[in-house]
């Protein structure tokens, strides 16, 4: 399986381009939009809403990811990734960081491979797309390889940490923070820049209609909500908004 993690929207031919040299280059090998929609221009924030979803992949599931703000620069090298038996192919901008850093095995590879045409600003369906293809279609690690070499000095071999900031802001206005809930302790309360604060529910239910609350979300991350409301205007949270825990 094919899993696409992008910034690119799925308005205009961005991401439609890149679906199409998928199935041109790897034919039969289906292709999920795991997301469209990470935060813009952020690979930090977008590296751990990744971390989060990655956990669900079956093994072997190869990672399109690419939230890329430099694209086309010399600042960044394009990379791919082994962590925990599932593959990763990207920008190495700090996407990756945080798959890298969680894993219990990683192998980083920087891409040497290039296409016969090469945009300045659309890696992602000339350069990353035809990797991602032949890395779906190899049957062994050597084929896989010939795409790169080995860049072990590179490798994330700690985790980075917990961000204790807006990560993303879902269709509801909800704010997904970038804590997981096992780092939140026995905290029960969130304090927000707008001053507020907000305590700890396990479901929507738990709450009235209209108050607000932050819960552990499907992911495992620290959320904040307002029940059959939207938190991101209530609270005047965007990505980057940092919050503090409280007792």
């Amino acid at each position: 399986m094919i899993a696409l993690f992008t910034d690119f929207g799925v308005r205009g031919p961005y991401l439609g381009q890149v679906e199409v040299v998928l199935h041109q280059q790897a034919p039969g090998i289906p292709v999920v939009n795991l997301m469209a929609d990470a935060p813009r221009f952020s690979p930090h924030a977008s590296a751990h809403l990744l971390a989060a979803l990655a956990q669900y992949l079956l093994p072997g599931t190869v990672v399109f990811a690419v939230v890329d703000p430099g694209v086309g620069s010399s600042t960044r090298e394009p990379v791919m990734v082994l962590a925990d038996d599932r593959w990763y192919v990207g920008p190495g901008n700090g996407l990756l960081d945080v798959v890298m850093g969680r894993a219990t095995s990683t192998v980083l590879w920087r891409i040497t491979w290039r296409p016969s045409s090469l945009s300045a600003t659309f890696h992602g369906r000339d350069l990353f797309a035809p990797v991602v293809a032949k890395l779906a279609r190899s049957k062994n690690l050597q084929d896989k390889e010939l795409l790169g070499e080995r860049w072990d000095e590179a490798v994330v071999t700690t985790d980075p940490g917990d961000l204790a900031e807006i990560i993303y802001i879902d269709h509801y206005g909800n704010a997904m923070t970038g804590i997981r809930a096992i780092k939140a302790g026995q905290c029960r309360r969130i304090r927000l820049p707008s001053g507020d604060l907000v305590s700890a529910a396990q479901t929507f239910h738990d709450v009235a209609p209209g108050e607000g609350f932050w819960y552990v979300n499907s992911l495992g991350l620290i959320e904040i909500a307002v029940n059959q409301g939207c938190a991101a205007k209530r609270f005047k949270l965007e990505v980057g908004t940092p919050i503090e825990f409280k007792g």
